[in-house]
């Protein structure tokens, strides 16, 4: 059986090796090096070539975050848990952003670091409980945003304008469609690519289909 091999990264030795003694009860984790802080540990996934580092926030020298960065961009396939006692969204979100797979807190760390690893391990991503519950609640407020502002930031003529211009109208044919000039139609085009975020007519039509607009 080929083991998972560790890296653990923290700067109180009494916790490291207790967290060693953990894992070396499974027969599938093996526990390669250790490092005391982040810049120690960048150059130890570098010498070592760990499947999993398992590293805390707040180090000496380069904090977990600064190392999760310099890890995956020096070391992409090394998966990054982050084992902390910070149960804060703006670390757990920025965290994730420099490419963290899993957040356990050391609070948990008997009940869910075996599995945290082994899960990352396997491509996936493992929370603790309240920072799963945040990443969830963060997705549906940005959903519920995003739908929102779309709904509400194109006026009727400017759905209307999104129609014809998917249908292959141009913009001289869209403002004798409604009797308008065609500054203001290229005025009004200029204004739904802004609200949208895009910059082409390929990405309204994909818009005016996803919204039914149009009928392909």
């Amino acid at each position: 059986m080929q083991k998972i091999r560790v890296l653990l990264v923290d700067d109180h030795a009494i916790l490291r090796e207790g967290i060693k003694a953990l894992l070396e009860k499974k027969e599938n984790i093996e526990v390669v090096a250790e490092a005391v802080n982040g810049r120690e540990a960048v150059s130890k996934v570098a010498q070592f070539r760990p499947d999993v580092a398992v590293l805390d926030i707040s180090m000496p020298l380069m904090d977990g975050l600064e190392a999760t960065r310099q890890m995956k961009r020096e070391s992409p396939d090394v998966k990054i848990l982050i084992l902390t006692m910070h149960d804060d969204e703006e670390y757990f979100f920025q965290l994730l952003r420099a490419g963290a797979s899993g957040y356990v807190t050391k609070k948990a760390v008997s009940r869910e670091l075996v599995s945290a690893i082994e899960a990352v391990h396997r491509g996936e991503s493992f929370f603790c409980p309240s920072m799963a519950k945040s990443l969830l609640s963060d997705y549906l407020r940005l959903a519920r945003d995003s739908e929102h502002a779309e709904q509400e930031e194109l006026t009727p003529r400017e759905r209307e304008i999104v129609k014809l211009i998917a249908e292959g109208y141009t913009n001289q044919q869209i403002a004798s469609l409604l009797h308008r000039s065609v500054k203001t139609i290229e005025s009004h085009r200029s204004n739904i690519l802004r609200k949208l975020g895009v910059h082409d007519s390929t990405a309204l039509v994909k818009y005016a289909v996803r919204k039914k607009l149009i009928e392909i």
